[in-house]
């Protein structure tokens, strides 16, 4: 370890290096220390990924303006002998959301996810890279290729073909919908409560540029562990005001879209990966009725979610 981190300005003067073993990305990631008790996120890739890890480091800067608590770019370089890649990021202090979340009451469990529907709502904010194609031209080649990497997989999932018949029957949808900043990859597995019980969030390594409303894809897992997390979420992107319907649908199609992907996607993880992912598509089915509907039952509307907030 010392002999890949000691070309990095500063790394001499570091007393804690310790390995962080969460998330799915292929960097390795370090909690780091300093002598004067300042802490850091280390990310070290293979020089093979210099121009995406460049391009990742240049993107999340743009977030500088932005009022939230998250991880900010620091420093960029080669190290190692010119082996690795490395991206310095400040530290964001706090508990993992999935396990600190539900220890909370309902009504923090709302605050903390109108919190992250605001932060949301900010970071779409900033413009997307130009010279990209349109979004339903790009979305329809994605949702194309996860059918037939489904249909082709061997696993069958009961219920896919509702959740195929809702994809096929909403394409519409895709058209004319805008591009903006996204973080890529926004759930409670990227994000902590921090010590102060605000929500801070992590991880960018995903970044990219799409229709803002994809970035509810991965709510699932928000609603899994709480619907008022979940709800907060979409009242405080919308930031009170009346959720429209199409939200709701483009949501929906894009969470259709997502567990079709996931089955054909967690086969090279493991029998159990793929377990997770037919169970958690199950649950969605379950929310959805079958894709009858497009609002999830979970859902606890503004009106719903002041009363209890009044008793």
């Amino acid at each position: 370890m010392q002999e890949a981190i000691r070309d990095i300005p500063g790394a001499d003067g570091w007393i804690v290096i310790q390995a962080v073993d969460k998330g799915w990305s292929a960097d390795r990631k370090y909690y780091i220390q300093d002598m004067q008790g300042k802490e850091w996120l280390l990310r070290l890739s293979d020089i093979s990924q210099y121009e995406r890890k460049r391009w990742e480091f240049e993107t999340v800067k743009k977030l500088d303006p932005i009022e939230m608590r998250t991880s900010r770019p620091i420093d960029f370089g080669v190290c190692h002998g010119g082996r690795q890649v490395y991206s310095l990021f400040t530290w964001v202090p706090g508990d993992d959301a999935r396990e600190a979340i539900p220890l909370l009451d309902s009504e923090e469990q709302y605050r903390l996810g109108v919190q992250a529907g605001a932060y949301l709502n900010r970071m779409h904010g900033i413009p997307a890279e130009s010279g990209l194609d349109t979004w339903a031209s790009y979305y329809n080649s994605k949702m194309d290729r996860y059918i037939k990497n489904y249909k082709s997989c061997g696993i069958r999932l009961a219920g896919a073909e509702n959740i195929i018949r809702f994809m096929e029957a909403h394409r519409y949808l895709l058209e004319e919908r805008p591009f903006a900043f996204q973080h890529g990859d926004y759930h409670v597995g990227n994000m902590v409560v921090t010590p102060e019980g605000e929500l801070g969030i992590i991880d960018f390594n995903r970044a990219d540029s799409g229709d803002p409303w994809e970035e509810f894809n991965r709510i699932t897992w928000d609603a899994a562990i709480s619907p008022w997390f979940a709800s907060g979420r979409i009242h405080g992107y919308f930031q009170g005001r009346e959720v429209p319907d199409s939200f709701f649908r483009l949501m929906a199609l894009y969470i259709a879209s997502n567990q079709i992907s996931s089955i054909h996607w967690a086969i090279p993880f493991g029998e159990q990966e793929v377990e997770v992912m037919m169970n958690q598509a199950q649950t969605v089915l379950n929310w959805y009725d079958g894709f009858r509907t497009h609002v999830p039952n979970w859902y606890i509307t503004n009106a719903e979610a002041m009363a209890d907030r009044r008793e």
